[in-house]
Formats: structure tokens, sequence, C-alpha cells
């Protein structure tokens, strides 16, 4: 009784794993704009869902079911977000702040495959090289480490653009 018992409680930690790793991964879908692989996806989640929660239903009467079932939602959590990043869908916007003055740094960018845009700002303690960078998500490490190799004391921050028009980046991405 007591195996029957550990393998009820694995079976509804997995499933739940797997649902809330759906979850996750169909809200990112969604809100990447990727709505048909967003709906395939739901569907998966759905089945897996009502089946888990079925077995948990059917079994109410043992609190380690339920126990099962929420360390398995946590669990999800953060399965579905390893996953996302694992994915790395979509592309960011990087933009870079340095005191170097050398247009080597945007051009040594350039011959990376960046898109690079830069200009002279005025911060605090006076003139900065400003660069906008767009990049895949996959490339994001790579881009900081670049940044970092050309200038360690640059100031980096970076964000999710929500749509392209215009540039040369418009072309690949819509490849």
């Amino acid at each position: 009784m007591l195996e029957n018992s550990f393998s009820l409680i694995a079976i509804i930690l997995i499933i739940n794993i797997v649902y809330v790793s759906f979850f996750t991964i169909r809200m990112i879908l969604t809100l990447k704009g990727q709505r048909y692989l967003a709906a395939i996806t739901s569907v998966f989640e759905v089945v897996v869902y009502v089946v888990g929660l079925g077995i948990v239903l059917d079994n109410l009467n043992e609190i380690q079911n339920l126990i099962a079932y929420a360390i398995g939602y946590g669990l999800g959590v953060i399965v579905g977000m390893k996953i996302e990043e694992k994915l790395a869908l979509g592309y960011i916007t990087v933009n870079v702040i340095t005191k170097e003055f050398d247009s080597d740094i945007p051009n040594s960018l350039r011959n990376r495959g960046y898109g690079v845009t830069n200009w002279l700002a005025d911060g605090r303690e006076g003139q900065r090289l400003m660069m906008e960078i767009l990049t895949s998500r996959k490339s994001e490490h790579d881009l900081y480490n670049s940044v970092k190799a050309l200038d360690p004391k640059a100031f980096i921050i970076s964000h999710e653009p929500k749509a392209f028009h215009g540039g040369f980046w418009v072309k690949a991405i819509r490849r």
C-alpha cells in the first residue's frame, strides 16, 4: 500500500510539473504574439491539467496528494522558466552607456553582427557614448560579454521591444 501511495505522489508531482511548464510556455508564446503555437500548447496543457486534477480530486482524502500537487505546481513554474530561458524567444534592445568615445566600440559590435545606433549624450559627469543595440535573446549573453570586453565599466540596460518598423533588422526578423 505504501509503494502505491509513493507512486501516486510521484505521478501527481510529475503531472503538475508538466502542466505548469506548458502553462508558462503558453503564456510566453501568447505574450510574444505566437497565437497558433500558444493555442496548440494550450490543448496539451488542458489535457494534462484535467488528468492531474482528476487524480487529486479522486484521492483528496490523502493530504500528501494535495501537498504533491502544490509542490509540483511550484516546481513547474521553475521548470517552465528554465525552458523559456533555453528557448529565448524574441529580441531585446540593449542600451549601453560608456565613457569611452572610441568609435571602434560600435564598429566592433557591428562587425560581430549587431545592429548598433550610437550618439553622444550628456550625463551627470559629462559626455558619454550612447549605443542602442538590437539582438535576438539567444545572443543576449554574448552581446553582454562583447560589451564588457570592450569596456568593462559600461552601463548596460535592456528591454524587450514590442514592434519593429524599418531598419536593416526588419528583413532578417521576418524570415
